[in-house]
């Protein structure tokens, strides 16, 4: 589970400090809000591939909260844990309605939360989403964070990286510019939609030598697609 993000959105400091020292003794990688707009900010910036969700939020709540996520085609598929201090079963039914993955009810263990939430993570996760990406003789690791050529290793940037992986996990499919600064930069990434334009160039040159540049491909007037047909 290393390199898992999870971010927790949780306004009593205790409990967010608690699950954060849990989850990073585990190996997670820990963001935190205090309420549903500091939440929706920090999923702006980038997607966790967890949250975990206090019921009883200032302002907006945390059901209300995950029905948006949900309804959101940017955000509906990260699941969420909801933590809780209402156990009645028609309160469940409403948040499982509303499209959370699952229940923890407080006080609850810490050690039993990451393990709700390494289960759910295992189950929401595409198959194989762990494994190395291979496009014949281009292979890159999502659990080294590393990118190869027949075995030997490329140099690229961090922004590239995340391309590059977008790219093998969505091949065939076109992604026009503000699509891609939505899911590689985030949605409130200050950035213009020909930085992606600079970040493919750089992409390419990284490949270019191994040849794998060619699947990369610019389509006239609708954005990059990545295809193994160069």
């Amino acid at each position: 589970m290393n390199g898992k993000r999870v971010l927790i959105v949780e306004d009593e400091p205790a409990i967010r400090e608690l699950v954060g020292f849990a989850l990073a003794r585990a190996g997670f990688e820990v963001d935190e809000a205090a309420d549903g707009t500091e939440a929706q900010a920090r999923l702006s910036e980038r997607l966790p591939d967890m949250i975990v969700l206090d019921w009883m939020l200032p302002g907006i709540s945390g059901l209300e909260l995950a029905r948006r996520l949900k309804r959101d085609e940017y955000t509906r598929e990260v699941p969420i844990i909801m933590l809780t201090a209402r156990g009645e079963e028609d309160d469940k039914v409403g948040g499982l309605e509303a499209g959370v993955d699952d229940y923890v009810t407080k006080p609850f263990s810490p050690r039993e939360l990451v393990a709700r939430i390494k289960a759910v993570i295992r189950r929401t996760s595409p198959e194989g989403g762990d494994k190395p990406l291979q496009v014949n003789g281009l292979s890159l690791d999502p659990g080294s964070h590393r990118v190869t050529v027949d075995g030997k290793a490329l140099e690229m940037g961090p922004t590239e990286y995340r391309l590059l992986h977008f790219f093998m996990t969505h091949p065939e499919r076109v992604y026009s510019r503000s699509q891609l600064l939505d899911h590689v930069w985030g949605r409130n990434a200050y950035v213009e939609e020909r930085t992606v334009d600079v970040h493919i160039l750089r992409l390419r040159k990284v490949l270019g030598p191994a040849g794998y540049d060619r699947c990369v491909q610019t389509v006239r007037g609708a954005g990059y697609r990545f295809s193994e047909q160069g």
